[in-house]
C-alpha cells in the first residue's frame, strides 16, 4: 500500500466483508436476535425465510468484497461496492416504513450507503480503465 488513502480503504473495505460475513453468519444461526439489531420485526410463526434470504445475502456480499480485495481487483471491487449501494439503500426504506421503527436502527444502514459510495467512487476514480477488446 502506498499511502495513507489506500490504507483507509483497504482496512474499511476489509472491515465492511467481515462485517458483512458475520451479519450473515448471524442471521443464519440466531435469526431472532439478528432481527432485533436490523429494525425490523416479522412474525415468523416458525418460519425463518426472511432471516435465512437476508443471511445468505450478506454472507456472499461478505465474501465477495473480501475476494475481490484479497485478489487486488479493485475496480471491480468498485463497482460492486457501487452498485451494492441498492441493499442498505433499500435496507433503510423497510426500517423507515416500519410502522414501529426506530431512529437509531437508521443509523447503520445510512453509514453503510455513506461507506459504499465513498469506497465505490475512491476505487473506481484511482484504478485505471483497462481497455477491452471483448464484444
Amino acid at each position: 500500500m502506498k499511502n495513507t488513502s489506500e490504507k483507509i480503504t483497504f482496512y474499511s473495505t476489509l472491515s465492511i466483508g467481515i462485517l458483512l460475513v458475520f451479519i450473515g453468519l448471524f442471521f443464519l444461526l440466531n435469526p431472532l436476535a439478528a432481527e432485533a439489531g436490523f429494525g425490523i420485526s416479522v412474525p415468523v410463526n416458525g418460519n425463518f425465510s426472511f432471516h435465512y434470504i437476508k443471511g445468505i445475502r450478506d454472507l456472499f456480499s461478505g465474501i465477495t468484497i473480501l475476494g475481490l480485495l484479497w485478489t487486488g481487483e479493485r475496480r471491480a471491487l468498485g463497482v460492486l461496492l457501487l452498485a451494492g449501494t441498492i441493499v442498505p439503500v433499500m435496507d433503510f426504506c423497510l426500517v423507515l416504513h416500519n410502522p414501529a421503527y426506530e431512529a437509531g436502527k437508521l443509523i447503520q444502514h445510512l453509514v453503510a450507503i455513506i461507506m459504499l459510495l465513498a469506497l465505490g467512487g475512491y476505487y473506481l476514480s484511482s484504478t485505471a480503465k483497462k481497455t477491452s477488446h471483448a464484444l
